[in-house]
């Protein structure tokens, strides 16, 4: 397919997503930008979180992994769906008896404003990184597959990428979102169902037959049973349910667009439904991922990683599947791409300037979140020159690795904040978050000093953030809650 046809599907695909973002967006003010005015119907929100929650890495690098990892990434998302019921069952509760708009606001009620302000930065700060290593790989692939046939420079391409993504969300936000995530989710999920459909009538197998072919090479081994090893099967279970927790949970841009439905109760099908959808999906994604290694075994392609998907859809496929391929894309792109400009603006103007309060006038409130949002558009082009210039070739376990660093302080705090009732020394909060990932740094970088032949993996995670919780632990005091705010227990009675 020629460079000139497939920029033409992006850009008419873009006006697609351009026209849907118009007519949702009209009429829209702060509370539409930040919780889409609490009415988003909840199977619409279930749907468009899968978007969200896979995004471009996923469409690329778990396909591309099971060359290296075979099916061991389906023992992560196993873990996700443990992860999706504790949210729904002992968060999602909280945040809606406590009728949150930012999730971080619950730390101010908890431990105060400086707790609060750490609470949201941390989040700022790993989101910025997490949204911006997934829309880098897929700004990548479009620059090497379309824009470098034209000469356009990667930073160029950055900028029209965001720029896209700015324009549909400027005004809706949430409210956007919702309806945007469900369109890009449908293209998405029906690019990977044709591609495999496509891999398996190419090479003349059935469902059953490619099965074997698999398990002759050994792709669908899933579980690791030695318990020395990195990818012992109770680490990346205990791993993938932290994960959710902490990357949905505890997550702004994940709990904006849940805390959108009406209802709690509806939240909460919305989550589990999204666990439960996560686990055949990605299993869709690693037996894809078999089918792609077979085929370029098949037709001697020597790509892997996440260079084996884009090169087998655009160089060795019909034009009709490239085309499929390219929009599957870019609709795995923008969900977790708009969602998370959409909520770093939301976290930085409600937890660290304090729009909410009284004494701001609605007009100066949203002249400011405009302002934030475009701050913050800016940011997300910097850090994907920076992701061009550190790039390993796999993306997918480079984001779960710095999730363990950037994540953990968030877990601590919000165990420390629900499962106990002692009062912590808030000024002592952000050194306790700045010590706990330098713990766990020296721990992941001697851990063959200190463990021996005990491999850590993504299960970092819980060290940092239990790290995190023993510092808030030492620096607090037995204390009874403010009647206003509700321990575990009365959460769970609630």
């Amino acid at each position: 397919m020629s460079p000139t046809l497939l920029l033409l599907i992006v850009f008419l695909y873009f006006i697609l997503i351009l026209s849907v973002s118009y007519i949702t967006g009209k009429g829209s003010d702060n509370e539409s930008f930040f919780i889409g005015n609490r009415n988003s119907n909840w199977m619409l929100v279930a749907f468009g979180m899968i978007g969200s929650s896979l995004s471009g890495v996923t469409f690329v690098s778990v396909p591309g992994a099971v060359g290296k990892d075979n099916f061991g990434y389906l023992q992560i998302t196993l873990g996700y769906v443990i992860g999706y019921i504790v949210i729904a069952y002992i968060l999602l509760p909280l945040y809606y008896r406590l009728k949150l708009t930012s999730i971080y606001s619950y730390l101010r009620k908890r431990m105060g404003r400086v707790s609060e302000k750490t609470g949201a930065t941390i989040f700022i700060v790993s989101r910025l990184v997490g949204a911006t290593a997934r829309l880098y790989l897929v700004v990548h692939i479009l620059q090497i597959i379309i824009l470098d046939k034209f000469g356009v420079p990667f930073v160029v391409t950055t900028l029209i990428i965001i720029a896209m993504i700015l324009l549909y969300t400027y005004e809706g936000g949430v409210k956007t979102i919702v309806w945007t995530d469900t369109l890009q989710t449908t293209c998405m999920l029906a690019g990977l169902v044709i591609c495999t459909l496509y891999i398996l009538n190419h090479m003349d197998l059935s469902v059953v037959e490619s099965w074997h072919a698999l398990e002759a090479k050994g792709y669908t081994q899933v579980f690791g049973t030695d318990p020395m090893s990195s990818g012992y099967f109770v680490k990346q279970i205990i791993a993938g349910a932290f994960i959710t927790i902490t990357m949905t949970g505890i997550d702004q841009e994940m709990m904006q667009k849940s805390l959108s439905v009406t209802h709690l109760k509806d939240s909460q099908k919305n989550m589990v439904t999204l666990g439960f959808i996560m686990l055949f999906v990605i299993g869709l994604f690693l037996y894809l991922g078999g089918l792609l290694y077979l085929f370029g075994e098949q037709e001697g392609i020597t790509a892997t990683g996440d260079a084996l998907f884009p090169e087998i859809a655009i160089e060795h496929m019909p034009a009709f599947i490239s085309f499929i391929f390219i929009i599957a894309l870019i609709s795995a792109l923008f969900p977790s791409a708009d969602g998370a400009m959409t909520a770093l603006t939301s976290s930085f103007c409600i937890d660290i300037l304090g729009i909410n309060d009284k004494d701001w006038e609605e007009k100066k409130r949203k002249k400011v979140r405009k302002q934030v949002h475009l701050i913050v558009a800016v940011s997300f082009v910097l850090m994907c020159i920076l992701f061009k210039i550190i790039d390993d070739g796999s993306m997918i376990w480079l984001i779960l690795k710095l999730a363990g660093f950037t994540y953990g302080p968030l877990l601590g705090l919000f165990v420390f904040g629900i499962f106990t009732k002692r009062k912590v020394k808030d000024s002592w909060v952000p050194y306790i978050c700045i010590l706990a990932p330098a713990l766990s740094y020296l721990i992941d970088h001697y851990q063959s000093k200190i463990f021996g032949d005990f491999q850590v993996g993504l299960e970092l995670l819980v060290i940092n953030g239990a790290l995190t919780f023993l510092g808030l632990l030492l620096a607090s005091k037995k204390n009874v809650l403010n009647e206003d705010l509700e321990s575990f227990d009365e959460v769970k009675t609630k």
